[in-house]
């Protein structure tokens, strides 16, 4: 059976990893063209959407390396941004399965987040 802390490393190893590799595919749009999901949105943005998108990517890099680092404050943050990502799907009337998608992934960050809580109880 697996222990608290192997759940927590593996959340936090996921959480950690994905946001990185997706932040670093902002620039090579090798995974996707990761403009396409700004959708409507783009025409809110006040400069060009590329450089939107590299700055999307920024921001998801140092979310994944804080998880890695310090995976309580980390797992919120990633919480967040991925339910902002699903509200601006939503709001832009696209992509709604990986709107869906990314509330569940949030919900596995505020797992990580909780079990890392229970994880730092129980070693005091």
């Amino acid at each position: 059976m697996a222990t608290l802390k192997q759940l927590q490393s593996t959340l936090k190893l996921t959480f950690g990893i994905v946001p990185i590799v997706a932040g670093l595919d902002k620039f090579t749009n090798l995974l996707t063209n990761w403009v396409d999901y700004l959708g409507n949105n783009k025409s809110m943005i006040p400069f060009d959407p590329m450089t939107f998108m590299k700055m999307v990517g920024v921001i998801e890099i140092i979310a994944g390396i804080l998880v890695l680092v310090r995976p309580l404050i980390g797992a919120y943050v990633v919480m967040a941004w991925l339910i902002c990502i699903a509200l601006q799907l939503i709001i832009g009337g696209n992509y709604f399965d990986v709107a869906v998608r990314d509330l569940v992934m949030a919900i596995g960050a505020y797992t990580l987040a909780q079990l890392t809580k229970m994880q730092t109880a129980g070693n005091r």
